[in-house]
């Protein structure tokens, strides 16, 4: 795939850290799957991923976590 941000370089599959904030809540999630730019490193997660992540984050958020690290389980 193109990247769609530098528009140079191609993605390929790779794992990530996706880093989510809101209000006082931090979550870091390790080892997400995802496209990975090879010249800017720009990730792009899929659908079912980002649901995944989303979800995880919400968890976190509803228990009133300060900072969170998880690690990205299919």
């Amino acid at each position: 795939m193109f990247c769609a941000i530098c528009k140079n370089g191609n993605t390929s599959k790779g794992f990530v850290t996706v880093t989510l904030q809101r209000n006082n809540t931090t979550v870091i999630i390790k080892g997400a799957p995802a496209e990975v730019c090879d010249n800017c490193g720009e990730y792009f997660l899929d659908e079912k991923t980002t649901q995944k992540v989303m979800e995880m984050a919400e968890r976190a958020a509803l228990n009133n976590a300060e900072i969170e690290i998880l690690s990205y389980a299919a």
